[in-house]
């Protein structure tokens, strides 16, 4: 914070001319318009300092003061937060077409990815191609159907691992075996191969250049307060997102191009798997897609997929450890149904009711993206009875609205009950409840995150007992956030299985 800072201050003389400048054009467009209410603005640097280090909890706060569409200048960037059920609902469906489009973090800038990328892209004919692929050949219940023997298999995969860690008496670290085997689901649903692994890439470090870029993308940059500084990338951010997109890209550059030459060899064989169907319409060329856009579609899928799948499972099993009348609960369902030490199977989660209402309660208090990615106005607009200026930049607090009171009864307390016998679901449909967002741009990887997370949860706590090294007390479990564009745990949950 301190070089933040600094260089926010060396900016104020120059800075403050602009502002003025802009200000006087404005005044009169701006003084016309019932723009929302917002904190008061400190000059040039506006409410920067108001974001804070959690700036989810630190937004959520102000909104309980200016109400829930609230405005804020974070340096030259207008930006308007939305923190209820009603406010998101006209954003993500209602004028859907007006708020599609992305206000471009500079971090996705590196290696062009913002321009290429399905979740950054604009809308247009590439947006809609990568989108119709994902629908089409990835997500869609027909395809998943047909590799859930893959996950399956992972499962099993994972049981074993922890095992093995049961017999050592060795401590799991849960997002990471939850990472392991989210990430080698998606190669071998993608490549036919593990990814990741003893003999292949390092699943840590795989980890770790995920992590990073994501922290690297959610730091509060001077580059997107203040444009005229994108040129020479102040803090560096750019720079290091550059490393850390190059490293993946290039590592699946060299999948993308050893299955290319082998499908051209006589001897080649057909894998029928994402990367195969992606190769077959280049060749094809019944789509607007190269190599460009593959590497950066994988680049998102692998980084997405595996970063939030990881994280929420990890704040499941903390919550339900805290918790121990819902594991115990929890448990009796899956011994009732499947029988005790079985792992969870696809046919089982829709006769789970109670494991399905702990997944939504980990949603709701830990939505893996709790401001989801930003949206811009395309024109002017209104909402709840304020205007938005074309060009503003749109949040959705949807953790505001997971705890909000006026919608949760205790909306602090972890209870999963609140969903037994309720229509509320987690698809874009009740916008009291959107982890994946909303609308056109709703997370397209959302069937294979719900399956995936039913099925390694409700493993892990038929299949194994847990406790704490050192005989830690449940209620001492570590529950500190660390904010990056996902939300994660800051200090990794650790516990032992015991087999059961």
């Amino acid at each position: 914070m301190d070089f933040f800072t600094s260089s926010l201050l060396c900016l104020l003389l120059t800075w403050f001319l602009l502002q003025a400048f802009k200000s006087f054009r404005k005044g009169s467009k701006s003084s016309e318009s019932k723009l929302p209410p917002g904190p008061r603005r400190l000059p040039i640097v506006g409410n920067l300092f108001d974001l804070g280090d959690k700036p989810h909890r630190s937004l959520a706060k102000l909104a309980q003061v200016h109400g829930p569409v609230m405005s804020l200048k974070l340096g030259s960037l207008f930006t308007v937060v939305v923190s209820s059920e009603a406010t998101a609902k006209e954003v993500l469906q209602r004028q859907d077409l007006t708020f599609s489009n992305r206000t471009v973090v500079d971090a996705t800038r590196a290696c062009q990815h913002h321009e290429v990328s399905l979740p950054w892209s604009p809308v247009s004919p590439l947006w809609r191609t990568l989108r119709k692929l994902c629908n089409t050949h990835l997500f869609a219940a027909p395809k998943l159907d047909s590799s859930e023997h893959l996950r399956r298999d992972k499962i099993q995969q994972l049981i074993a691992s922890v095992r093995n860690c049961c017999l050592k008496g060795e401590a799991v670290n849960i997002g990471q075996a939850a990472f392991d085997t989210t990430i080698n689901l998606l190669s071998n649903t993608i490549f036919s191969v593990d990814l990741v692994g003893s003999n292949s890439y390092n699943a840590q470090e795989f980890k770790k250049t995920v992590s990073d870029l994501m922290a690297e993308g959610g730091k509060p940059n001077l580059a997107d307060y203040f444009p005229l500084l994108q040129k020479i990338d102040p803090q560096g951010i750019r720079r290091r997102a550059a490393f850390h997109l190059e490293k993946l890209l290039s590592l699946f550059e060299k999948i993308y191009d050893e299955r290319w030459g082998s499908r051209k060899s006589q001897f080649s064989t057909a894998s029928n798997d994402v990367l195969d169907t992606l190769l077959h319409i280049i060749e094809g060329g019944t789509e607007e897609l190269n190599k460009t856009h593959v590497l950066h579609l994988l680049l998102v899928l692998f980084v997405a997929g595996t970063n939030t799948t990881s994280a929420t499972l990890e704040w499941a099993m903390a919550e339900l450890l805290r918790n121990q009348h819902v594991l115990h609960k929890a448990k009796k369902e899956l011994d009732q149904v499947i029988g005790k030490g079985n792992p969870v199977k696809e046919s089982d989660i829709n006769r789970l009711p109670y494991l399905q209402a702990i997944v939504k309660e980990t949603f709701r208090m830990h939505p893996a993206v709790p401001l989801l990615l930003p949206r811009r106005a395309g024109s002017d607009a209104e909402l709840g009875g304020f205007t938005i200026l074309e060009g503003s930049q749109v949040l959705v607090n949807v953790w505001a609205i997971g705890r909000n009171p006026s919608i949760w009864e205790n909306p602090n307390s972890f209870i999963p009950e609140r969903f037994l016998g309720s229509e509320v679901d987690i698809k874009g449909r009740d916008f009291g409840l959107i982890p994946f967002g909303g609308g056109r741009r709703i997370c397209p990887g959302l069937p294979l995150a719900i399956r995936m997370l039913h099925l390694m949860l409700g493993s892990l706590i038929n299949c194994f007992d847990w406790k704490f090294e050192g005989g830690l007390s449940p209620d001492k479990i570590d529950m500190e956030e660390k904010f990056g564009i996902t939300v994660q745990m800051a200090k990794p949950l650790q516990a032992i299985p015991i087999l059961v």
